[in-house]
């Protein structure tokens, strides 16, 4: 195993160099500069480049983006204090393998290291809840409302039939218009509430109160 190492704390990062030399993986070099870092990263080739996520002007986020500009593809593991879910999220959309704590023992670092060369993704356990909890809450905000304001006024006219619990052939003789014309509006109100059967849509319809219609 061939690491580089990128972080600012010279103290820290003295002291992680040795903890990995004493377990037989070779670091390559350990530096405080991003730019340096970008330089070993394409020229020495390490199998996974071990940076700080915060760190003086270009941050390691920033970093691992300038290395995806500029095609050096290396397997890389954010080593940070850093519990905020944002930033989890941030470096795994940032296309980084790792996401480790730097209060880790030193035998589980060295164990995400083999599991990241291996071509795992290992984000430390103490921050799978957070992830989730971040997971949930942005598939939430991305998941589009529910509107009716796309439909035609004769849609809705026959999405009030839909939640009557009316059959396409009597919504067609009630309405005037064949079974057939009945059947494409149905389609057309489903595509259009991204709905899968006219059950969901009646129901939809009944809970948003838009049918407020007499029974027939």
């Amino acid at each position: 195993m061939r690491v580089l190492l990128i972080d600012d704390h010279a103290l820290f990062r003295i002291g992680l160099l040795e903890l990995l030399e004493r377990r037989g993986i070779e670091v390559i070099d350990a530096v405080g500069d991003s730019d340096v870092g970008l330089r070993l990263a394409r020229d020495c080739a390490p199998d996974v480049v071990l940076m700080d996520l915060r760190m003086p002007g270009e941050n390691g986020i920033d970093l691992v983006r300038k290395m995806q500009r500029e095609g050096i593809e290396r397997r890389v593991a954010m080593l940070t204090t850093s519990t905020d879910e944002r930033d989890v999220v941030n470096a795994l959309q940032a296309g980084v393998n790792g996401y480790l704590l730097k209060d880790m023992e030193p035998d589980e670092l060295v164990a995400a290291l083999r599991g990241i060369i291996a071509g795992q993704t290992i984000v430390a356990p103490e921050l799978t809840g957070a992830l989730a909890r971040a997971v949930r809450q942005e598939s939430v905000v991305q998941e589009p409302a529910v509107t009716f304001s796309d439909l035609t006024p004769r849609e809705m006219e026959i999405l009030c039939h839909l939640a009557g619990g009316q059959s396409n052939k009597v919504i067609g003789n009630e309405l005037g218009i064949s079974e057939g014309t009945v059947k494409l509006h149905v389609k057309s109100i489903l595509r259009k509430l991204k709905m899968r059967s006219r059950v969901e849509a009646a129901v939809l319809a009944v809970e948003q109160g838009l049918c407020d219609r007499k029974s027939t």
